[in-house]
């Protein structure tokens, strides 16, 4: 894979899995994740059906502002047009099992001076990372795609 612009990819780590919610809803469960560092908590609201997770499952997670591989911006077709036209250009996608794209909405700043908490919305499906600002400084007020791949 070629590399990508590092101003296009904002945001990678790897989470663990440690619980899943009480099912509210049919086909949303709600992930709670602490990356393998212990630094940063992720909760995250998946479609079990596209993407189901166990307790314990080991998850490499990106937030990017393309799927570009060369971080060029998306051009006004969007990402799911480029498979139905036959062009077999790669993205980013492909490498992952689970994408999806929404809207960075909310900061707000920690209890303890030195982690902020990123809030954002995918469609209605909703994610918090909870980290040191040293990782989550490159996140900003934004449209960006959550890939998600199990390790």
């Amino acid at each position: 894979m070629a590399a990508m612009a590092s101003d296009a990819q904002l945001f990678e780590d790897d989470f663990r899995v440690n619980k899943l919610s009480d099912p509210k809803y049919d086909r949303v469960d709600r992930l709670y994740c602490t990356s393998t560092d212990g630094q940063t908590s992720m909760d995250l609201d998946i479609n079990k059906e596209l993407f189901p997770c166990a307790v314990n499952d080991s998850l490499h997670v990106t937030i990017a502002t393309t799927l570009s591989l060369d971080g060029t911006k998306d051009d006004e077709r969007g990402w799911r047009d480029t498979s139905k036209t036959g062009a077999g250009e790669q993205t980013l996608a492909d490498t992952y099992e689970y994408v999806c794209y929404g809207k960075i909405y909310k900061f707000v700043d920690g209890d303890n001076g030195r982690n902020i908490q990123c809030y954002t919305s995918f469609g209605g499906l909703l994610m918090a990372l909870d980290g040191p600002y040293k990782k989550l400084t490159p996140l900003r007020v934004d449209y960006v795609y959550l890939l998600i791949r199990k390790n």
